[in-house]
């Protein structure tokens, strides 16, 4: 009598971890199926999710985008703030990137309000905020954030505003 009720002990012990097995490969095997027809790109257009349909012919095409233009700013010559009885000077030579080449009119226009924001900016930084790519960083996203002030139209022009998209630095030296 104990053997029969060891059998069922285990019978049930057996059925029990296949249950088991099966509650969890089941949702495992749907999951990697799905994911392989999602990757494969099959399942996105039956569930609706593909691409647009192409537009036709006789509808007017989007403008492509354009490559962006540069403009050569001016050299920079300016004392940082530093402590001390010693000068430290930061000479920056730059390119602006615009987003339109005909933008370039209206920088060139604003060019003295540019060259003070940059210098003004310039002259408040200590030598320390420079050190490292960060401190490059934080000066690049400034500068063009001034950068955008500075080529503003005025208020109520009726003209786009150019947009100044990124500094870049062709030579920075701090002595």
């Amino acid at each position: 009598m104990a053997a029969a009720s060891a059998e069922g002990t285990a019978g049930k012990g057996g059925s029990g971890g296949r249950k088991k097995l099966v509650l969890v490969a089941a949702p495992a095997l749907l999951a990697a199926i799905g994911a392989g027809l999602w990757f494969t790109g099959i399942l996105p257009p039956l569930l609706g999710l593909g691409h647009a349909p192409a537009a036709d012919a006789t509808a007017p095409q989007a403008e492509a985008p354009r490559p962006p233009a540069f403009f050569d700013m001016p050299e920079i010559i300016a004392n940082l703030n530093a402590p001390g009885r010693r000068s430290v000077y930061v000479k920056l030579r730059s390119k602006l990137e615009i987003a339109r080449a005909e933008d370039a009119a209206a920088i060139q226009l604003a060019m003295p309000r540019l060259l003070d924001l940059f210098q003004t900016h310039l002259r408040e930084m200590r030598p320390e905020e420079l050190r490292g790519s960060t401190g490059t960083q934080r000066l690049r996203e400034e500068l063009v954030a001034r950068a955008n002030i500075a080529v503003a139209p005025p208020a109520g022009s009726s003209q786009p505003a150019p947009r100044v998209t990124d500094v870049l630095f062709l030579e920075m030296l701090v002595q």
